[in-house]
């Protein structure tokens, strides 16, 4: 059975603050939307609500025909609707056949019937392309493996309308076009797919049509071949987008070096990897998921085992211990996960940003209204988009929560700032001011390292970029050499 579905003036307020305005719009049976926004533009909020996690404030919210408000989740699957999250909605400790039958278990009278389970999973995880023995713990798996169990989780539910939101931001291109292929199976199946996705190549190759919102608001739809990439950047943040890149900032010949590394081994991830990173440059990692660029770096900060080679931060050889000594000697690291490592979502704003400077706030009791004012100024530094200064950060966009994470990372004034995945799940906009402040930071004489899946973003943003392959450094290719062919080829080994 297909399902469509209405949104008739649908308005959602957190306390005081409305983050959907009077929303209308249809979604007919069988086709592919992309739904397009900046972060905090109301997309998930939207979406929460036909999945049953969010209930509107006012409005009707009609499935099939009728209208219906969801309690809880379980009512949306039963009526066929499924959420695959964006932020990773899993159960560390249990295993990945436990994470995709929890509260849907399978039973033989009065016991599990597990068998039945562990190969239905099996199944899943073969259609999205994780090749994983389903009894491995979830902990055990990296985040682009994570996302894949998410995937194969929401096709256990056999869902007549499917809400993904930005179900590639981890995963590699050929996991991308298993995923594509998915979906154009699903399609032909009669079922619905919302399509919430950043990547504007990805939205103009798998959609038929396009919804955009801006500020909690429906502005337009239009048939996805009628619109190109840089009209649907114009449209979602309601002004003309240029210049995406900033121009990389010139490097003296004698800048100083910032980060040496020399023969570092990290075991099962990383061996003899060697590089330098000068201050004032902005040097990029590209390689495929699995390569090693992120543990690599989490044993040069200490939360891996690095058992060989050596770190020199300004020439002085340093060994951190953990992530805290290596920010007292000049080096921040801040995670692909900003959701897990990055931020404590449930913690205010200005605790999250001066969480690891707390001794400048403590004389010796703690200076809140010193704090207000560090979070004032990072608010208006990072252009953090929130509607109350004392709400918790899971309040903000994802957008938002990154430049949160970000001015939090370069609150102890960084010497060498390591930015993994820095802009996964980030808008356009977002991006953009991302982009722009790298090269500031690289203006101010810091060393900025990026960590990227995005081809494009490491050519726009870099002056070299090091491709590691299974654990190594392959190659490291200055700014005459940057293309993606270049990099696809060192990343896969076909160069």
């Amino acid at each position: 059975m297909s399902l469509s579905v209405s949104f008739d003036a649908i308005e959602k307020q957190f306390g005081p603050v409305r983050v959907l305005h009077g929303v209308s719009f249809d979604l007919a049976p069988g086709r592919i939307y992309g739904l397009l926004g900046e972060n905090g533009a109301g997309k998930s909020t939207l979406m929460k609500i036909l999945a049953g996690y969010e209930r509107a404030t006012a409005g009707t919210l009609s499935v099939g025909g009728a209208p219906v408000a969801f309690d809880s989740s379980r009512d949306a699957e039963a009526a066929g609707i499924v959420l695959i999250h964006q932020e990773l909605n899993l159960a560390d400790h249990l295993s990945i056949v436990q994470n995709m039958f929890l509260g849907h278990e399978k039973r033989r009278g009065f016991l599990l019937d597990e068998p039945a389970m562990r190969e239905a999973a099996r199944v899943r995880l073969n259609d999205v392309g994780l090749h994983k023995n389903p009894d491995t713990k979830v902990r055990d798996l990296i985040v682009a493996e994570k996302q894949l169990v998410e995937i194969a989780k929401a096709m256990l539910r056999e869902a007549r309308l499917l809400i993904m939101d930005e179900p590639t931001a981890t995963l590699t291109p050929a996991e991308t076009q298993r995923l594509f292929a998915l979906m154009a199976r699903l399609k032909e199946d009669g079922v619905t797919i919302v399509y919430i996705s950043h990547k504007l190549d990805e939205v103009e190759r798998v959609t038929d049509e396009i919804i955009v919102m801006r500020d909690g608001r429906f502005v337009t739809r239009a048939p996805t071949a009628e619109v190109t990439r840089h009209q649907m950047a114009n449209l979602m943040v309601g002004r003309e987008v240029s210049d995406m890149f900033p121009a990389k900032p010139p490097l003296a010949a004698d800048a100083p070096v910032a980060l040496k590394v020399d023969g570092v081994a990290v075991p099962g991830w990383a061996r003899n990897v060697s590089f330098a990173v000068r201050a004032g440059e902005v040097f990029g990692f590209a390689g495929l998921v699995g390569a090693g660029r992120t543990e690599l770096f989490e044993g040069l900060i200490g939360v891996r085992a690095r058992t060989a080679g050596s770190i020199a931060l300004d020439g002085r050889t340093v060994n951190p211990r953990n992530p805290r000594d290596a920010m007292k000697r000049g080096l921040t690291y801040l995670s692909e996960d900003r959701k897990g490592r990055g931020l404590h979502v449930d913690m205010a704003l200005k605790d999250n940003l001066t969480l690891m400077t707390l001794e400048r706030y403590a004389h010796p009791f703690l200076d809140s209204g010193a704090e207000r004012e560090a979070l004032r100024q990072a608010v208006s530094d990072f252009g953090i988009r929130t509607g109350n200064l004392a709400s918790r950060a899971r309040m903000l966009s994802g957008g938002n929560q990154q430049k949160l994470a970000l001015a939090k990372f370069l609150h102890p004034d960084p010497r060498v700032i390591v930015l993994d995945e820095p802009t996964r799940g980030v808008d356009v906009g977002a991006k953009r001011d991302i982009y722009f402040l790298i090269h500031r930071l690289a203006a101010e004489g810091r060393a900025v390292i990026v960590i990227s899946s995005e081809l494009i973003e490491l050519i726009g943003l870099c002056h070299r970029v090091a491709v590691m392959r299974a654990g190594e450094l392959v190659a490291t290719l200055g700014i005459e050499q940057l293309t993606e062919e270049r990099l696809i080829a060192h990343a896969t080994g076909t160069h």
